[in-house]
């Protein structure tokens, strides 16, 4: 591995352990309820907080304006405002560390000549893509200031799907820098193609998990395995036409995130076991089976204890750290 070959992966790995970071913080900012704090969108100037008094009453009086304060906080002074709204500039201030921490690295190894051969094109689909969740972003918050106090659930999983993805693509492309001295291991076809399917599993039932969040369809059904006296809850039918429940019904939006986290798991565990029967069970697919497990005690434990903040944020990050060992395993495998 060549040093600019290692420099390169080192600076993806970084950017991508601030995207996790925005992730995090970004639950946090949904389940405190920050997320509609900030009524304007300042890509340029809004980096720094209200610097006095009079700006921090400016910023009040906008949020006073707004579909969360009239329906739900007028009871709100300003020293409640001020701990909402750091959640949210903090969540926006990240997202202008990360497009620096991406952009001028980037454009330094452009001027210098050391993108590695045929990696830009990646590069700068990345770079778009950072673009876009910006915009993004506040295309999702401004779902909820209209007439509603609620962004739209499917804005929301838009929003994380694509830092998911950016997520993804900077670990992918390096660890193909940090392990470009030679080829992966072989697998047997239908082992690596469980390792795919596996991989799938997993960004779809995160995306289900936006949607529950977005719904706050954890708030119902505190309970597991059964919902209310059965497995299937009465009211998963609720809406009509029928196939709307499952993207707009709270009960029914749960329903398939729960049983679609178990059967990710079922997947990971299982390929595990394909692995160890194959000879290649290392350190890496031991350590994602054990995550996977994890992962799925940690998604029970936030619904049995009520969805609290610290555990559904630690949910979340679970997730992306299953996707980081998937990726791993798949990339040393081939």
């Amino acid at each position: 591995m060549s040093p600019s070959s290692r420099s390169v992966a080192l600076w993806l790995f970084s950017c991508a352990g601030l995207v996790f970071l925005m992730t995090i913080v970004g639950a946090i900012t949904r389940l405190t309820g920050s997320g509609l704090s900030i009524v304007v969108w300042q890509p340029l100037i809004g980096t720094l907080p209200p610097m006095s008094e009079s700006a921090w009453n400016a910023m009040f009086a906008l949020y006073k304006q707004s579909p969360e304060f009239i329906k739900k906080n007028s009871w709100m002074e300003l020293t409640d405002f001020k701990a909402i709204f750091f959640w949210e500039w903090f969540h926006r201030l990240l997202g202008r560390i990360i497009g620096l921490a991406y952009a001028l690295p980037l454009i330094w190894l452009w001027v210098c000549g050391r993108i590695p051969q045929g990696k830009a094109p990646m590069l700068l689909l990345i770079l778009a893509l950072g673009g876009a969740q910006g915009v993004m972003g506040w295309y999702m918050v401004s779902s909820g200031l209209v007439d509603h106090p609620e962004v739209s659930h499917f804005r929301l999983a838009a929003h994380l799907g694509l830092a998911v993805i950016l997520y993804a693509l900077m670990i992918w492309i390096g660890l193909e820098m940090w392990t470009n001295e030679g080829p992966p291991r072989r697998l047997p076809e239908n082992l690596r193609v469980h390792g795919w399917i596996g991989l799938y599993a997993v960004g779809l039932t995160m995306i289900w998990g936006a949607f529950t969040a977005g719904l706050d369809a954890g708030l119902v059904y505190n309970s597991f395995p059964l919902m209310g006296s059965g497995l299937i809850p009465p009211e998963i039918g609720a809406m009509n036409p029928g196939w709307i429940n499952f993207f707009h019904n709270p009960v029914a939006v749960q329903f398939v995130h729960r049983w679609m986290g178990v059967t990710t798991t079922l997947i990971l565990l299982a390929y595990g076991l394909r692995a160890w029967k194959a000879g290649v069970f290392d350190s890496g697919v031991c350590t994602l089976s054990l995550m996977a497990i994890f992962q799925a005690t940690l998604g029970i434990l936030t619904l049995l204890l009520g969805v609290p903040v610290w555990l559904a944020a630690t949910h979340q990050g679970g997730a992306l750290l299953l996707l980081a060992l998937l990726l791993l395993c798949l990339r040393r495998t081939g």
